[in-house]
């Protein structure tokens, strides 16, 4: 392009521009309203009429795209992003959650995938930004469903999803494809970059996604640490970088966006579980923490080394995680420390580290099953040290407290986090999330990966570095978020939920399942069973009851004995009137049973009628 006359050089680039070919350069860009800022000779600004304005608009509008989140908002886990522009589509994560109280027998909690399906021929791939469960755990099922589209992830994270994905007899069938920090792929008509990020599990990385509207920045799960255990730390210049440059939209990790101050660096706890080691002088030491926290792994290691102690692991997803990380050469573990579990006992207590998972409380882990007393390999004494290196995730507290309580009845002792500080945060606290706001500038701001409350408190943190309240954009999973370049606004809605995943049965547990699910759990059940011959109008056999979890019949025969006199006494009045409707008899034993039954005992047991024909 001939730029000698800069008036033509001007007119060409903001044609490109309109076209969405190419950038206009040299013009800088008012982030409040998105309107070239433009300055007369003696460097005054001027203030154009309405007309103009419009018209600037206009001309900045380029290739609109869809931002969807279907999962990771206003809940924790799941995460699972649409990013739509024209034909082209990519998923950012596919995670699972754990289920809540109410969801009794669901095994684990999935994203609703309709929205992918009815636009199969859009899907590029999925791109991960890291291994952990909330951002991975979900693709095993994703994939079954969809199983020719590609999967992104760095070296760590890949090798996380292969163990998943040969669990589920679907490793042979997928495109796994690696990749490396400042490393860009394209996705149709856009391009994600990715950057490192710190957090609590190695490799991890944030998103540059370059698209025909504008840069949007993904940070992924992040902290900043300037003292990680391994690898680099969180690559701040990169961010800064496309913040000058320009970013439409930046959507952030919301998870501590109420704790004030940074998070702690990771070595905070090395530190402190060397002091701890030195204290368990002469006790075995028992380690529960998160598997995937493989640089929390690596000081235990280090801290067993050091003192002289062999390191053995106990938990299906711990052996996994730590044979992925030393397969990877994530996990430097010198010949001879790991040792198998069942050689335990050839050792002195204070010879053995035992790292564990179960930091959760979870009923079937591998602590929890030492606290009952139910470990087939691990007995509890009083000679045991017991260190939970982990936070109580919310809705776990009672699990965990329960769990300590058991130890400690054993004769253990057990340090936890209020008693030292032996675990830090893997996510972002309010100022590292006002530095990530600050250096990337971003016009438009989207909390993500939190709770309602989080993503609340992420806005006032954005809005107190000065994003416009107007500019900030609090979502629910199935919102269409929309943008041209120069507005952003949520549009519509799709189809998203809660997919319930219930042994081999996946999302045909719902609703209704799970309301009955609860009724039995907390009322119990009565089945009422008669025979009749209706051609004669007879009464053949019983009815009978039969009770589970409802009352205890050998010490309630008194109330089972009227009963059954209340359903006699309906059933033949059923039969005299000449009822042939079996639904409609049935309906009849029901409702006079439920009220009978509630009228004794204030209780609502499921009541299920069931009549045979003779």
């Amino acid at each position: 392009m001939n730029n000698n006359n800069s008036n033509n050089g001007k007119r060409k680039a903001s044609k490109r521009y309109v076209q969405g070919k190419g950038k206009l350069r040299g013009v800088p860009l008012d982030r409040k309203n998105g309107n070239k800022q433009e300055a007369d000779s003696s460097r005054t600004k001027l203030r154009p009429n309405n007309r103009q304005q419009r018209s600037n608009k206009e001309a900045q509008r380029r290739t609109p795209v869809k931002i969807i989140p279907l999962g990771g908002l206003n809940e924790i886990g799941k995460n699972f992003t649409v990013i739509e522009c024209s034909n082209d589509m990519f998923v950012i994560d596919c995670g699972l959650a754990f289920p809540d109280s109410e969801m009794l027998g669901v095994d684990i909690v999935i994203p609703d995938f309709t929205y992918v399906e009815k636009n199969l021929e859009k899907m590029r791939g999925v791109v991960i930004t890291h291994g952990h469960e909330d951002h991975i755990g979900g693709l095993p099922y994703f994939l079954k469903k969809f199983p020719g589209v590609p999967v992104y992830g760095t070296r760590l994270t890949v090798g996380l999803i292969e163990g998943k994905l040969r669990e589920h007899g679907l490793l042979d069938s997928v495109k796994l494809n690696t990749v490396t920090p400042r490393q860009t792929i394209r996705m149709g008509c856009m391009a994600v970059e990715f950057i490192r990020v710190n957090h609590s599990i190695p490799d991890s990385v944030g998103m540059a996604i370059h698209t025909p509207a504008g840069v949007l920045i993904h940070t992924g799960d992040f902290k900043v640490d300037y003292t990680p255990i391994e690898g680099g730390i969180i690559d701040l210049p990169r961010f800064a970088e496309l913040g000058n440059k320009g970013v439409l939209a930046l959507m952030a990790d919301s998870t501590n966006s109420e704790r004030p101050g940074y998070t702690a660096s990771e070595r905070k706890v090395g530190d402190n579980l060397e002091m701890l080691f030195s204290k368990a002088e002469g006790k075995r030491i028992i380690i529960a923490t998160f598997a995937s926290n493989i640089h929390r792994v690596q000081q235990i290691i280090n801290n067993a080394v050091n003192t002289g102690r062999k390191v053995a692991v106990s938990g299906r997803s711990m052996v996994n995680v730590i044979s992925v990380g030393i397969e990877l050469g994530y996990l430097k573990v010198p010949d001879g420390v790991l040792i198998d579990i069942d050689m335990i006992g050839r050792y002195l207590p204070d010879q053995i580290v035992l790292v564990t998972t179960g930091s959760q409380g979870e009923p079937m882990s591998a602590l929890s099953r030492m606290s009952m007393n139910e470990h087939r390999k691990v007995s509890i004494t009083p000679q045991d040290f017991i260190i939970i290196s982990a936070n109580p995730i919310p809705g776990n507290e009672k699990l965990v407290t329960r769990v300590v309580n058991d130890l400690m009845k054993l004769g253990a002792e057990v340090v936890y986090e209020k008693m030292y500080e032996v675990h830090v945060s893997g996510h972002a606290c309010q100022e590292e999330q006002k530095l990530m706001l600050s250096i990337t500038k971003p016009k438009f701001f989207i909390p993500v990966h939190g709770e309602f409350k989080h993503l609340m408190k992420h806005k006032q943190t954005a809005m107190s570095v000065g994003i416009p309240e107007e500019n900030i954009i609090i979502a629910g999973i199935g919102d269409v978020i929309e943008t041209d370049g120069v507005d952003m606004k949520i549009t519509g809605e799709v189809p998203a939920g809660k997919v319930l995943v219930d042994g081999l049965g996946v999302g045909d547990v719902g609703a209704i399942v799970l309301r009955d699910r609860k009724h039995l759990a907390e009322d119990g059940l009565i089945i009422a069973v008669a025979t009749i011959d209706r051609s004669v109008g007879e009464i053949l056999a019983g009815p009978d009851l039969v009770s589970r979890g409802f009352v205890y019949v050998r010490e309630s025969e008194e109330l089972m004995n009227e009963a059954k006199e209340l359903l006699t006494e309906t059933l033949q009045s059923c039969l005299d009137s000449n009822m042939h409707e079996w639904n409609a008899i049935k309906g009849k034993m029901k409702d006079n049973l439920s009220d009978f039954i509630f009228g004794k005992t204030k209780r609502s047991p499921m009541i299920l009628p069931i009549i045979m024909e003779i």
